[in-house]
């Protein structure tokens, strides 16, 4: 038997999900309060979980609902709550579920008018523009739901909560939503209100996501530029949730841009394997990925997005697909390297602490302030809200700007502009994205950088997110001397759940899994493989150290 991997390979049919299961699942599987695993738990964006393993059912959804109403109400939010969802197979089960209880609770719900699939960043764009002009107390702020477990497989359901500010709640609420949901789980449900699903939907008022953000996207990008050079792109939604908004950005902004792949099926029977051979819709990965790498020499830019599309994936006929940290770095250089006047001269740079040091390099050589929070696109709201960050990146393809007056576009990480962002790089250079990497590498080093998970217990986990610097007796890291020990990010002081060790050519972040029972070791070495490796080799030696 052949054990040679499928990774990036077509999925067959064994691979698939059988939906008619999954949703019977959703309606008839209880959770038992008791077990860890079946309860609700927020991780960075929201509750994630299956029907088949009894961690994503309609009694998690209805009490979730019910908490996220009393958490608004016992915050004063009366304003109307914009409600979207993806293309997974639960999501339209879970939206569904989730109306009865919001109009029950006499929310005031604001659906897609078109009855379609909405994009994580339509879903934030519209909270904002509900909200400009009101106060942090005002009366009528709105806020958000989206149903959606992201790129995760088919099998897997997610709801998350966006509070007023638009970006994704912080855990002040979600701790509190997540108590409360398994209260009334333990009640039995005794506490929640609900109405007939048709009774529901006629109570919804409609809102039309995808006309509202396609028509302010030149508030943000430089489209006529795009469109005046004929830049030939190729958008994959990969079956996702921007599925409707791509043919509608081409249409409205008479752009050369092909959906390559227009269908939506909630088992992703089109999609290549993910490293470990499952369908997973992740855009920043090469194996999901290799379809459209496949077609990279039919277009000057193609692009892909997961399933709500938050994430962004760039490829290029020169370099495949590109690496996520080298694209925010490309980025972040031509946008703070005189692209965007209207912003503010003051306008930092936001990154996560295991994001590239490139990144460091670049906005030291731009002169411009860079600010380093832990891993979680929420440290970038404030700082996004008030134009204080020009830019907010994760090394997980995650990443939004401000419009180009200087003005909040979105709060939460927008795939959609970062898609197009590298065809107006591309228009507006005359150069790939790709190529402004290679720029960027002969000037400031080649830098290498992987991720590995490593086994942990459940106290290991504790205990590593719980570390301080002086746990840490080590005083060089791959030859050569640590220069600072973090278990604080530099940039707001805030708990990185972990430690960061540097040296002043390399790094190495090691961080507890959410989900699984490991521990995640980023590193990055300015000196090349051989020495990454070295720095992952006595990482572990570290942490096993600190670990006892």
């Amino acid at each position: 038997m052949s054990t040679e991997s499928r990774a990036g390979q077509p999925a067959q049919p064994a691979d698939l999900v059988d939906v008619a299961h999954l949703v019977t699942a959703y309606y008839t599987g209880v959770p038992d309060p008791e077990v860890v695993d079946q309860q609700v738990a927020f991780g960075t964006s929201g509750h994630r979980g299956s029907s088949l393993k009894t961690s994503f059912n309609e009694t998690h959804i209805l009490a979730t609902t019910q908490a996220i109403c009393d958490y608004r109400r016992e915050q004063g939010y009366d304003g109307p709550l914009f409600i979207g969802r993806d293309t997974h197979g639960l999501s339209e089960p879970a939206w569904a579920s989730a109306l009865e209880v919001l109009v029950a609770n006499d929310v005031t719900v604001l659906v897609d008018s078109r009855d379609g699939y909405t994009p994580t960043p339509a879903v934030s764009h519209a909270i904002l523009r509900a909200n400009a002009g009101k106060g942090a107390g005002g009366r009528g702020l709105a806020d958000g739901i989206v149903v959606t477990p992201s790129h995760n497989p088919p099998s897997d359901g997610g709801f998350k909560y966006n509070p007023p500010h638009g970006g994704p709640a912080d855990t002040d609420a979600t701790a509190v939503i997540a108590a409360r949901a398994n209260e009334l789980i333990a009640a039995g449900l005794n506490g929640v209100r609900r109405v007939p699903f048709p009774r529901a939907r006629a109570a919804c008022a409609s809102y039309d996501f995808l006309g509202t953000y396609v028509e302010d996207l030149p508030q943000v990008l430089d489209l006529d530029r795009v469109r005046d050079v004929g830049v030939r792109i190729g958008a994959d939604p990969l079956g996702g949730a921007s599925v409707a908004y791509w043919g509608e950005i081409a249409d409205r902004h008479r752009l050369a841009l092909t959906v390559v792949n227009p269908l939506v099926d909630p088992t992703w029977r089109f999609m290549t394997l993910d490293w470990d051979e499952k369908i997973r819709m992740d855009c920043s990965s090469p194996s999901a990925m290799a379809s459209l790498i496949g077609r990279k020499d039919e277009y000057d830019v193609a692009t892909g997005n997961d399933a709500d599309a938050d994430r962004h994936g760039i490829v290029t006929p020169d370099g495949g697909l590109m690496n996520p940290n080298h694209y925010l770095a490309v980025a972040i250089q031509y946008l703070f390297g005189g692209a965007r006047p209207g912003w503010p001269e003051t306008a930092r740079i936001g990154k996560t602490l295991v994001s590239s040091s490139m990144i460091d390099r670049v906005a030291a050589a731009l002169g411009k302030p860079m600010v380093e929070v832990p891993v979680g696109f929420k440290w970038f709201v404030p700082g996004l809200i008030d134009g204080s960050f020009g830019f907010g990146g994760e090394e997980s393809a995650g990443a939004s700007f401000l419009r180009r007056d200087g003005r909040t576009w979105t709060t939460d990480k927008d795939g959609l502009i970062l898609a197009l962002l590298a065809s107006e790089i591309l228009a507006a250079t005359g150069r790939t994205p790709s190529q402004h990497y290679a720029d960027l590498v002969a000037r400031h080093g080649d830098p290498a950088y992987a991720r590995i998970d490593a086994p942990a217990t459940r106290e290991q986990k504790a205990k590593l997110g719980a570390l301080s610097p002086s746990d840490v007796t080590a005083t060089t890291l791959a030859g050569e001397p640590i220069t600072a020990r973090l278990t604080e990010a530099p940039g707001n002081g805030a708990a990185i759940g972990g430690l960061k060790v540097t040296t002043e050519s390399a790094w190495f972040a090691a961080r507890p899994s959410g989900t699984e029972d490991v521990y995640k070791i980023y590193a990055e070495s300015f000196r090349g493989p051989e020495h990454l490796a070295q720095v992952q080799a006595e990482a572990r030696e570290v942490v096993s150290a600190a670990l006892g």
